[in-house]
């Protein structure tokens, strides 16, 4: 009994490296085929209104940039459009390695930050972090163009995230995300820029 216990487990093993492996050719080869590593003029921390973004299968414009400041941590949201009149964002956060969110505005939630917990759309969220940041805003943003805005983050299992943003005295915004790889991203800049 022992041994097949024993046989189960290095087949689990041996399963889950062959799963790495193949995702990180699945990667490396998406890269080859047409997915530069680094992208144009620095990437998507350095897009501005008028780039052009292809995330997934979705094509959409940057219509502004907001670039958040909170001590020594940094971090820029562009406003996408894609046309249908959902509000997107694709917030990126430099450090170690760059973590894409694209956001997608969630208009008629009534949920509030604050509590440990919140469930919405059939997931729990737990809260991650709250802080209030300095800002500068180009473009389409809606926005002042600089002044304060306060944030609560939550996540879900691996990748879901919910947000609420409060810019200057205005009420939360409320949106749901998803943590992108970064071969989810296709830049392309302005075509005077090319």
């Amino acid at each position: 009994m022992d041994a097949l216990v024993t046989c189960l487990v290095a087949a689990v093993v041996v399963l889950a490296v062959a799963v790495v492996v193949v995702r990180a050719r699945r990667r490396a080869t998406s890269r080859a085929a047409g997915q530069p590593a680094e992208t144009p003029r620095g990437g998507p921390l350095r897009l501005t209104p008028g780039d052009r973004v292809r995330i997934r299968e979705r094509e959409y414009a940057v219509s502004g940039t907001i670039r958040l400041v909170e001590g020594d941590w940094s971090w820029v949201q562009h406003l996408l459009d894609d046309g249908s009149g959902t509000h997107h964002r694709l917030s990126v956060e430099d450090g170690p390695e760059v973590e894409l969110v694209l956001w997608t505005a969630e208009p008629g939630a009534t949920v509030t930050p604050g509590a440990p917990t919140i469930d919405l759309g059939g997931l729990r969220y737990t809260w991650a972090e709250t802080g209030q940041a300095r800002y500068t805003a180009i473009g389409e943003t809606g926005l002042t163009s600089a002044g304060t805005m306060r944030y609560h983050d939550y996540q879900s299992g691996g990748s879901a995230r919910l947000s609420f943003e409060a810019y200057g005295e205005e009420g939360w915004r409320v949106a749901r995300g998803d943590l992108l790889d970064r071969a989810d991203l296709t830049i392309r800049p302005t075509p005077g820029e090319r």
